[in-house]
């Protein structure tokens, strides 16, 4: 049995080849930021990847300068998105300064602005700040439930250690002066008549702002988790989504796979997938990486009906 299915072709055109009773836990939609240009990869040593520089490899995809016209192809895709989502799934939508702005205009129309549930402020930490000017280091991921009436019933595991972070020294020398019989130190708080304990090892939840997941790690041909795909996000970035909205056993789909990660952490972790891509090296790394994890899974074009295994 396969744990998933990853078809060469267009996002909209995907969602609508697949199975009616295919639904979606959990979306992550990595979509062209709206840079303008083309968009290389880094296929033999000594090339450079991204915005096609100079002794780049091969073009993985264009990327269009205007917002606008990445807002025409959303819409239609957010809404067959919506769906296929279930009720408690939580659509992750990754973009950066150029175009957020106007995607979350557009997917508050789609989904209801009610069914926004938040955003992540994701910092990749690389990349030169220049020598004049402001200089943007953040990404933003928009968080949203399938409609105002689900925000309530999405699936957010924060207890996962995923979703921790250690408490700040002066909050441990302040506050977490007790012991318990096996010696881990801990808080106590009366609130609303109730005690609640805090132990200091579990550390505290994760905010929105996350500067952990650092873009080196798959943007680097000195880790093995790079693939030289422009754009690639790292494994740590995907495994906190994925642990934090789905469970073992859901469905977690990424129509713009890109290199695939997504695809390869939601199988490592128990859960099955639909990927996409209209790009034919989106589509060959993604295989690459698939194959070398060992993960099988079903290879289709949209139109056709029967999935060549892979």
């Amino acid at each position: 049995m396969t744990l998933g299915t990853l078809f060469h072709g267009d996002a909209l055109a995907a969602c609508a080849a697949l199975p009616a009773d295919v639904g979606f836990d959990l979306v992550y939609l990595d979509p062209p930021f709206a840079t303008g240009g083309a968009m290389a990869s880094r296929d033999a040593p000594g090339q450079a990847r991204g915005r096609q520089p100079a002794h780049s490899g091969r073009v993985a995809y264009r990327d269009p300068r205007d917002p606008d016209e990445l807002v025409l192809v959303l819409v239609p895709l957010l809404a067959a998105l919506r769906e296929r989502m279930r009720e408690r799934a939580t659509l992750y939508l990754h973009l950066d300064h150029r175009a957020v702005h106007e995607v979350k205009v557009a997917a508050d129309g789609v989904l209801g602005r009610g069914a926004f549930v938040g955003e992540v402020v994701w910092t990749p930490g690389n990349g030169a700040r220049g020598a004049r000017g402001f200089a943007v280091t953040h990404q933003t991921i928009l968080l949203y439930a399938r409609a105002p009436r689900d925000r309530r019933r999405v699936v957010y595991h924060a207890e996962d250690p995923l979703l921790r972070e250690p408490f700040a020294a002066t909050s441990l020398a302040m506050h977490f002066r007790l012991e318990d019989e096996a010696g881990r130190r801990y808080r106590e708080r009366r609130i609303g008549g109730r005690s609640y304990r805090y132990y200091a090892d579990l550390g505290r939840r994760l905010g929105s702002v996350w500067t952990d997941a650092p873009a080196m790690r798959a943007n680097t041909p000195l880790h093995r988790e790079g693939t030289g795909y422009p754009t690639q996000k790292p494994e740590r970035l995907l495994e906190r989504i994925v642990r934090a909205s789905s469970s073992p056993g859901d469905t977690v789909a990424d129509l713009m796979c890109g290199s695939g990660t997504t695809l390869v952490v939601a199988a490592r972790l128990g859960r099955r997938f639909v990927g996409a891509d209209l790009g034919a090296k989106a589509v060959a790394t993604t295989r690459a990486r698939l194959a070398a994890a060992g993960i099988e899974h079903d290879f289709a074009v949209p139109g056709r009906l029967d999935p060549r295994g892979a």
